[in-house]
């Protein structure tokens, strides 16, 4: 019995011993080494499910999505011209011995402007002028005698006959006498003339520039590809840069033919009288190709792509909701969508990268 007795104090101080507590520093190692391999499987699972946390919000913009107009304009670069743009010459060589005009003056239709050396047709033509007198005379005494039924009718008709081919003479003398001058063929200014008396004038070479800078239209090549949308009448926005002017006017005229060798179409613009216009100044011609009174628009910012198509996120009670869209036209930053948006809906235009379907979201008012 005193042999156990001595035995169980020992016990008592051993289990006493193994009840003892760690070591603090021993403590925190275990803590720290669980709290890695933890760490470690967080990392793992949110590598796996992309890293999406469901309790996050992200902040984003956001824009109403409207009804509206929408138009589509193809823009050109044309230029200036006149309407009346002409080059006055002669239509038979010769000396010029007068000049009725200079740079800068207002003429008038028919008006001459150049006489060249006729001559030798003016003395033609006075005894031209000659021949006719004498053949009236004696077409109207043998007139007068056919009336009393004195002579014979050939002879009436031979007087009549000669008194026509020489006032036929006459004229082709006096036609051909026009041709030894330069005539203005519009109403205009003489915009260009390098002309000097005792000067040989050529047709075809020696002419004098008209323009009527009253009337001006703008010239301009359309791509071959706005052959179906762009035609006489449609509204066109023309901004003359060098001018500091624009205007809203409609296409007056749309070629039909197709030029084979630059594949456009010519459209022409009249323009209204304006002291700032001249011709050959550059234009630029904005052509509505496309409107829409009722178009649902978006931003272009707020258009994602991917193989499957086009889409946008939609703020559904601060959840993204990725939707389908099917987009139109694009223009000035702005696209008109077909089908998958209504007005009302609220899309999102900034941090749209940032989000995906089902995340949570802060919206607030983005400018568009």
């Amino acid at each position: 019995m005193k042999k156990y007795l001595y035995i169980l104090p020992a016990l008592a101080v051993l289990a006493a011993c193994s009840n003892k507590p760690k070591d603090k520093k021993a403590q925190l190692a275990d803590l720290q080494k669980k709290q890695a391999e933890i760490n470690a499987q967080v990392a793992k699972l949110q590598a796996e499910v992309g890293g999406n946390d469901s309790t996050k919000t992200t902040e984003v913009g956001v824009v109403d999505v409207k009804s509206g107009a929408f138009t589509n304009y193809v823009q050109i670069q044309g230029k200036i011209d006149a309407q009346d743009n002409v080059t006055a010459y002669p239509q038979s060589p010769g000396t010029i011995t007068g000049i009725f005009t200079k740079v800068g003056q207002h003429v008038s239709k028919g008006q001459t402007l150049v006489q060249l050396d006729n001559s030798v047709l003016r003395q033609n033509i006075a005894q031209s002028e000659a021949q006719v007198a004498l053949n009236q005379q004696l077409f109207s005494r043998q007139k007068a005698l056919w009336d009393q039924k004195i002579g014979t009718e050939v002879q009436f008709l031979q007087a009549q006959t000669n008194l026509q081919a020489s006032k036929k003479a006459l004229s082709g003398l006096r036609e051909q006498a026009a041709m030894y001058r330069i005539v203005s063929p519009i109403n205009g200014t003489v915009d260009q003339m390098d002309l000097k008396l005792g000067q040989v004038a050529q047709p075809g070479q020696t002419g004098i520039r008209i323009v009527n800078a009253d009337v001006l239209k703008v010239k301009a090549d359309v791509p071959e590809s706005y052959s179906g949308s762009v035609a006489t009448g449609n509204k066109v926005n023309v901004v003359v840069p060098d001018a500091n002017d624009s205007l809203t006017t409609n296409i007056t005229f749309a070629a039909k033919a197709i030029d084979p060798t630059s594949r456009s179409f010519a459209v022409e613009v009249k323009l209204p009288q304006r002291k700032t216009l001249r011709p050959n100044m550059t234009a630029i011609l904005k052509i509505a190709d496309y409107s829409k009174t009722n178009a649902i628009t978006v931003p272009v910012k707020a258009i994602q792509r991917s193989e499957e198509g086009d889409y946008v996120y939609v703020n559904a009670n601060g959840t993204a909701k990725r939707t389908a869209i099917k987009a139109g036209v694009t223009y000035g930053g702005v696209t008109e969508i077909l089908s998958g948006l209504k007005a009302g809906d609220q899309i999102v235009t900034e941090g749209a990268a940032d989000i995906e379907d089902g995340d949570k979201i802060k919206a607030s008012k983005s400018a568009i």
